[in-house]
């Protein structure tokens, strides 16, 4: 037989390997695309979805609270995990306390005082986070949650008690209260269709802050559907602009220099929850915020009832609480108090100096509101968070004075919240509603700084070194466009 004819059958027996090898993958490779496109196996997803859209993740959960737990640590696992690392380094830096410490505080101040709705939410999170393979336990996720209230209310508070029982506290940098944020509420004669605006941009350090973008469609099984901004991870918006189904709204902006907190209140991230998932009216609120008031995050709270056309500034410490209300006029908030009382028993604050960020932002936003008479809306809004006007200096350059916050080009940085100059914080995002939008429960975000400015991390560090520890996590703030939401949306 001739060597030619020897070689063909093995030709052969290759060639059908190959094909069936060929065959194999291709068939492997469809099975992939199909599970990829089949819809999520556990029913508690099927009634959540997300999706991006302007520099945000939209998320819609709906369902008992266990349900919307699980789909929200489910859908956001990696969201979740990543900000969990940042606040983590953060606080621990900020503290000179391990996790452990946040981890204890969690389990043994504020879960005993977490209505059990709450709890079942919680632990719905770690489920879904556990059934994505991230390693956080309910514990972990409520001090994420408490990221706000723990190292800024409770450990001063906490190391004032300690002291004076004469043991020795762990030294760290100063904790005050933060004084972040800047919003409006206006109605009547002061706005363009004489119905309720309301409006904040959120102001923090820009570890969390750049991670600040969620925006949640939540349906609950009991009380009011809430549209609002949030954070991965959080049960509540937590800078706190929310729209219910029952025609309120509300948002807020801290009280500088607040100290006070009560161990054996309600974690304020339950309250706030639990009023805007609850209350219709502006007393129904004020009456779940003060049920068990722990004096976390101390807020003065801003609040719109589109049903009636009035509005209120709910300004609650821990001793003190007050209620202004209108139907025609507006509130503003800047992180300053209003009440001589709080001012002087539960702060440490100075109204008279005009140079902090605090008076400056009030009396620009005084001005706006003066100018602007009769002409409010959400348009408007807009162009009042995005402002970069400086009443102190009287000039135009966005720093810690402007109601568009850039502490990061600041040489003063803000003493008032112990940031040191040029820290990296600021403005991280904006919404604003008119009641056209509110009413069908719509509004109009930006990620990032409220003027369009961009925040690149590298570029920073390499000028700023004094910064270095937070390079693990300090990531560019890129911001997006206005963009509107509502209820509902799939795209």
């Amino acid at each position: 037989m001739r060597s030619g004819q020897s070689s063909r059958p093995i030709f052969l027996i290759l060639l059908t390997a190959l094909a069936a090898v060929a065959l194999a993958s291709l068939i492997a490779s469809n099975r992939s695309v199909q599970a990829k496109a089949q819809p999520p196996t556990d029913a508690r997803l099927q009634k959540a979805w997300k999706f991006q859209r302007g520099g945000w993740t939209y998320v819609h959960l709906e369902g008992s609270p266990a349900d919307i737990g699980f789909q929200h640590g489910s859908l956001l696992a990696k969201e979740i995990e990543d900000a969990f690392n940042a606040i983590k380094l953060q606080d621990t830096h900020r503290t000179k306390r391990d996790w452990v410490f946040f981890r204890t505080t969690a389990r043994q101040v504020l879960w005993p005082h977490i209505d059990p709705e709450y709890q079942q939410e919680l632990q719905g999170i770690a489920d879904g986070l556990k059934a994505n393979g991230v390693l956080m336990d309910v514990y972990d996720v409520v001090a994420l949650n408490a990221f706000e209230e723990v190292p800024d209310y409770y450990l001063p508070w906490r190391d004032e008690q300690q002291k004076r029982a004469g043991m020795k506290v762990p030294e760290h940098a100063p904790l005050h209260a933060p004084g972040n944020c800047s919003a409006f509420v206006a109605t009547g004669s002061w706005t363009k269709d004489h119905r309720p605006v309301i409006a904040h941009n959120n102001w923090t350090s820009i570890i969390p802050g750049a991670r600040w973008r969620m925006i949640f469609d939540i349906v609950p099984q009991n009380g009011y559907r809430m549209l609002m901004d949030g954070f991965p991870g959080v049960i509540v918006s937590d800078d706190d602009y929310t729209i219910n189904s029952a025609g309120l709204a509300v948002t807020e902006t801290t009280i500088s220099r607040f100290h006070g907190f009560d161990p054996n209140g309600k974690p304020e991230f339950v309250r706030a929850r639990k009023a805007t998932q609850y209350a219709k009216s502006i007393d129904e609120y004020v009456k779940i915020m003060n049920d068990g008031n722990n004096g976390g995050y101390a807020n003065d709270w801003l609040l719109a009832d589109f049903n009636t056309g009035e509005v209120a500034r709910f300004e609650q410490g821990l001793k003190h609480t007050r209620l202004w209300r209108t139907k025609d006029g507006y509130f503003v908030g800047s992180n300053f108090p209003s009440d001589p009382e709080l001012i002087k028993d539960e702060t440490d604050f100075n109204a008279n100096d005009a140079s902090s960020s605090m008076n400056a932002r009030h009396a620009r936003w005084d001005q706006l509101m003066a100018e602007n008479k009769g002409k409010i809306d959400a348009a408007l809004a807009q162009k009042f968070e995005s402002d970069h006007y400086d009443t102190y200096q009287k000039k135009e350059e966005a720093n810690e004075r402007t109601l568009c916050g850039h502490v990061e080009t600041s040489p003063r940085g803000a003493k008032e919240w112990d940031w040191a100059p040029y820290y990296p914080g600021g403005t991280v995002q904006a919404k604003a509603a008119d009641a056209s939008m509110a009413t069908k429960m719509r509004f109009v975000a930006r990620a990032g700084h409220a003027c369009g400015g961009n925040f690149k991390a590298a570029e920073f560090l390499a000028k700023h070194p004094e910064y270095a520890w937070q390079k693990p996590v300090l990531t560019d703030m890129i911001a997006g466009p206005w963009t509107e939401f509502g209820t509902g949306e799939k795209k």
